[in-house]
Parts: C-alpha cells; sequence; structure tokens
C-alpha cells in the first residue's frame, strides 16, 4: 500500500495560495526522478482500484472524494495537461487556464462511472505524455507557458509538478479507503 501518514491531508488553496500548491507538488517530487515517478502511477491505480474492491465509489465523508473520485480527478488533470504540455511545446508563452477541479469531478463524472472507463483514458494519456517527455530536450523542457494564476511555468516545471499532484491524490485516495474501511 502507498501512503503518506506524514503528507498534509490538504494541500495549499490552489487559487487562493497559487504558488504555496506548486511548493508543495515539487516538495511531494523531491529529487525523484519525474518521469519515473509518473510512469508507475498507473499500475499503483490499478492495485488501489483493487483493494478498494465494492467500496470504490464510497466517499469517507460527504464532501471528499472516494477512491474513485481520486481516479477521476487524476484523470481529469491528465486531460488537462496532454493540452498544457502540448500548449506550451508549440506556442510561443500560451495561457494556461485553471480549472475547479471539484467541478470537473462532478459535473464531469457520473456515480456508476466505471474505474476500469476511467483507466481507459488515463493509460494511453499518460503513456503520450511520458513518451512526449522523451522526445523532449532541454530547450524544449525550458519553453513557458502563462498560467492564470501562477504565472510563468515551463513544461519541466509542470511536468514534475504532475508527478507530485499523482502522489498527493495517491495518497488522498488511500486515506479516503482507510476511512471507509474503518
Amino acid at each position: 500500500m502507498l501512503y503518506f501518514p506524514t503528507m498534509a491531508r490538504t494541500s495549499p488553496d490552489p487559487i487562493a495560495d497559487p504558488k504555496g500548491y506548486q511548493q508543495l507538488l515539487l516538495v511531494l517530487l523531491g529529487e525523484d526522478d519525474p518521469h519515473e515517478v509518473q510512469s508507475h502511477t498507473p499500475k499503483k491505480l490499478r492495485a488501489l482500484i483493487a483493494e478498494a474492491g465494492d467500496q470504490v465509489r464510497q466517499r469517507p465523508a460527504p464532501r471528499e472524494w472516494s477512491v474513485l473520485g481520486c481516479v477521476a480527478h487524476l484523470t481529469d488533470a491528465e486531460v488537462m495537461m496532454s493540452t498544457r504540455y502540448r500548449l506550451i511545446l508549440a506556442h510561443d508563452e500560451p495561457e494556461l487556464v485553471g480549472y475547479d477541479q471539484d467541478l470537473w469531478v462532478d459535473r464531469l463524472h457520473s456515480s456508476d462511472e466505471s474505474a476500469e472507463a476511467l483507466m481507459a483514458l488515463f493509460e494511453p494519456l499518460r503513456a503520450a505524455n511520458l513518451a512526449l517527455w522523451k522526445r523532449s530536450d532541454e530547450s524544449q523542457r525550458a519553453r513557458i507557458g502563462m498560467h492564470a494564476e501562477r504565472g510563468p511555468e515551463s513544461y519541466d516545471l509542470v511536468f514534475r509538478m504532475l508527478a507530485g499532484h499523482d502522489r498527493f491524490h495517491l495518497a488522498q485516495a488511500y486515506r479516503a479507503l482507510a476511512a471507509v474501511q474503518r
């Protein structure tokens, strides 16, 4: 089981404290290789879904995400990052819009959505994004986009942040599962 017991249970608000949120994600990555961290996430998600079994949809509290809600959010984030990566690489200092993660999970995912359907979207997007990273060079990784809340962000930075984001939400999903199993 992957679990970060010392990790904060909540993150700084991405809108109210955008730099704090960015720092949290980078701290969660630490010195680890972001490609390696991200390449292991699909397998970890599949193991988590299997471990959750019938409890995959059960929320630990009314406004907290279930394991499936965390998987839905990670899938949404992969969709968004697929776009951001390509905007940064193809355009000169493109605008990178933010999004409300709770609205996306609440409005874009139904309570009967299957974990398999989410993984069927997440896994090929992640594979494509990892391949894009592998074929990029140092000058491409230095290209920047202008994030609406956080300002200039390079391809390298957003790729590293996503690895920390994976760790944050995997830990959140394990906490959700532990709470519903009690």
